[in-house]
């Protein structure tokens, strides 16, 4: 079970970084946007995932406060993209 979460992290740590190169080099705004819901949706896996090896419950209230940190962060920048048109940024 172990091996198996390891190779979990490994994996989503990868699939992280090729979503940063998405972020950064996106053709639009929403392109970013998207990656970085990804990269957030991820992170907050990844956290559960340790927690889950660790045996420690407080990672599980880190990752609900990053969940919604990410949440609110993204409809922030939701606005930001409508109020600017969908224009390149």
């Amino acid at each position: 079970m172990s091996k198996l979460l390891t190779f979990s992290i490994l994996f989503l740590s990868a699939t992280i970084f090729i979503c940063m190169f998405r972020a950064v080099k996106g053709p639009s705004a929403a392109d970013r946007l998207i990656a970085i819901n990804v990269i957030g949706t991820k992170t907050i896996v990844l956290i559960i995932i340790v927690s889950f090896l660790l045996n420690e419950t407080y990672f599980v209230d880190v990752a609900i406060v990053y969940a919604l940190i990410s949440f609110l962060s993204s409809i922030v920048i939701a606005k930001y993209i409508e109020s600017s048109g969908g224009k390149k940024i």
